[in-house]
């Protein structure tokens, strides 16, 4: 009896960008206050309606001056006005030089501000005012910060679609934002499969029955959907029945934009997932060319995404950022969600070529180069809190030491 030839393997790429082409982003938008938008995405384009700063003013304390008075003077120059920030100066007199802050309006006639390390108070005991030696030949615009040299009136400040982060909230608030139009949170169902999983906290450690292990994906997993501002709906683990998984997704679909597990998503005969989504709705994507995390799936139940990620930890943790995270920022309206890679150096060799595109567990080291995890297996979760990134390494390609790779930081990923 013939068999089908199985299926060759989606290329990473491929699926990512399949997975992408099937987000619809989220229409929805609430107003909330610009302190409590972080990492949210905006919604709307913030254009400036004023100049940042508003003024020339000062880079520097010191003493503003007119470089012609300073070529000019043979000696110390009086001090005419103190000006500091939020105040306002009075034009500088002929032939004086203001003091004046960091912050604080350049007044009218002065063209540089030479700072005050590079000056010497002169106190003259019959002298009405102090005066000042500047010691230093300033040049024109030294030290002072332009009006509009920040933002221009009428800048688009920020684009829709961007994810805010401390910077863009500092630069909202400093064009008057006080309240941004922001995309609603996803709502994300998530729950594990497998009789084997137990919560912590509900069996101590030496009461774990043979073959149990704890349920660590679903608190890296939760903490990563609210990394990237996501409601999630923990529905806690799922048994390994048929039933019971249509009944989960069932459940998840009704309410949530998309339903995450992990676990069931291989071919097993307790792997349940497949069968269930395609009772439901449909499945779109079934394994990958990447290792670990081959056994990824995604598809839809109702008019909810669904995404299966691998049980091992570390497939599910790394297909979770190579793929999870850009589709819940396409989501949200994000168009730039490609991961970006740094070329670094191996200090190791890796001669195990791998038929799949491989993710190894790495970290820097203090000569500039990278550092391999020993044990690489998909079940070692202490590989991702040890290492700092990963090596994307190519199929078919084998790694010598001082090679240079494609490095990408956690702190791309993770953010």
């Amino acid at each position: 009896m013939s068999t089908a030839p199985r299926k060759p393997l989606l290329p990473l790429d491929d699926a990512l960008a399949q997975l992408l082409a099937s987000v619809q982003p989220l229409g929805q938008t609430e107003s909330v206050s610009t302190t409590d938008a972080d990492g949210r995405v905006l919604a709307q384009v913030i254009v400036s309606g004023l100049q940042v700063p508003p003024c020339d003013n000062s880079a520097m304390d010191g003493y503003a001056v007119c470089v012609d008075d300073v070529l000019a003077a043979q000696g110390a120059l009086p001090v005419s006005q103190r000006i500091a920030a939020g105040s306002v100066g009075t034009a500088l007199q002929p032939g004086t030089v203001a003091r004046i802050f960091t912050g604080a309006p350049v007044p009218p006639g002065a063209d540089a501000v030479v700072m005050q390390e590079e000056c010497a108070v002169v106190e003259a005991p019959d002298a009405a005012v102090p005066s000042v030696q500047i010691n230093s030949t300033p040049l024109p615009g030294q030290n002072i910060r332009r009006s509009g040299e920040d933002v221009s009136r009428g800048d688009v400040v920020l684009a829709a679609g961007t994810r805010l982060g401390p910077a863009a909230l500092g630069l909202a608030a400093s064009v008057g934002m006080a309240q941004l139009q922001v995309v609603r949170k996803p709502r994300v169902a998530l729950f594990s499969t497998g009789d084997e999983l137990v919560l912590p906290g509900t069996v101590p450690p030496e009461q774990m029955p043979p073959g149990a292990i704890y349920n660590s994906n679903r608190f890296f997993l939760s903490a990563m959907l609210r990394r990237l501002g996501c409601e999630v709906t923990d529905l806690g683990i799922v048994p390994d029945r048929l039933d019971a998984t249509v009944q989960a997704l069932q459940h998840a679909a009704a309410s949530h934009d998309l339903v995450l597990t992990s676990g069931g998503v291989s071919v097993g005969e307790e792997d349940h997932i497949k069968p269930a989504v395609q009772s439901l709705g449909q499945l779109d994507l079934w394994q990958i060319a990447i290792k670990p995390g081959k056994p990824f799936a995604h598809g839809r139940v109702g008019a909810a995404h669904f995404i299966g990620l691998p049980g091992n930890p570390v497939s599910s943790f790394v297909t979770f950022v190579l793929l999870v995270r850009p589709f819940l920022l396409r989501l949200q309206g994000v168009q730039d969600v490609a991961m970006k890679s740094i070329a670094s150096r191996a200090d190791f060799d890796w001669p195990r070529a791998e038929k799949r595109r491989e993710f190894l567990r790495v970290r820097r080291n203090d000569q500039g180069g990278l550092d391999l995890f020993t044990n690489q297996s998909s079940g070692v979760l202490t590989s991702a809190v040890w290492g700092d990134g990963l090596i994307d390494t190519p199929p078919g390609e084998a790694i010598q030491y001082g090679a240079t790779v494609r490095y990408i930081p956690f702190s791309e990923l993770l953010a």
